[in-house]
Parts: C-alpha cells; sequence; structure tokens
C-alpha cells in the first residue's frame, strides 16, 4: 500500500487523536482513508448536483427560445414569485 506524508494543523491532528481514542478508528491512516472515501462521495454528488443544473438551465433556454416565458413588470415581480414558490415548489435533485 503506498505511503504518504501529510502535514495537519494542531485542531486537525488533535481530531484524529480524539478518533482514535474513543475507539472510532484504530489509527490515523483508517481516518484518513474514511475521509478520502466521504470526499469522494461528495465530489460525486456535486458532479450529478451540477449535471441536473445545467439539465434545467438548458431546459429554461430552450423555453426561453420557443417563447414559453412570462413577462412580468418590475412592480408586479414580488408578488409574481410568491405565487409562483407557493405553486410549484420544484428542487434539485
Amino acid at each position: 500500500m503506498p505511503t504518504r506524508n501529510v502535514s495537519l494543523t494542531k485542531e486537525q491532528d488533535a481530531l484524529v487523536e480524539k478518533m482514535i481514542e474513543s475507539g472510532e478508528y484504530q489509527n490515523a491512516s483508517e481516518a484518513f482513508r474514511d475521509a478520502l472515501r466521504a470526499l469522494q462521495q461528495r465530489r460525486k454528488e456535486d458532479a450529478l448536483k451540477l449535471k441536473a443544473l445545467r439539465a434545467r438551465i438548458d431546459a429554461g433556454l430552450a423555453e426561453l427560445e420557443r417563447g414559453e416565458f412570462d413577462e412580468v413588470d418590475e412592480t408586479e415581480l414580488e408578488g409574481y414569485l410568491k405565487r409562483l414558490g407557493t405553486t410549484s415548489r420544484k428542487t434539485i435533485p
């Protein structure tokens, strides 16, 4: 297994030591491997969220090109956004 040397802040080192002392991990290598797995998972999730967001942007741009949009006067914008928020709670996966 490859070996790496890493530099930690005092706080990071204390956290690793605390996790080892509590029995959560047997050694620092286990803690770092787990942290890297979590980082990999977060990056995968971020990539999927970005892909979904780009798809929504592309769909919105296509709607604009087809003329499928509502034109709202500045004075009515706040009310329009409130109505929009209560009628369609769409979230990005």
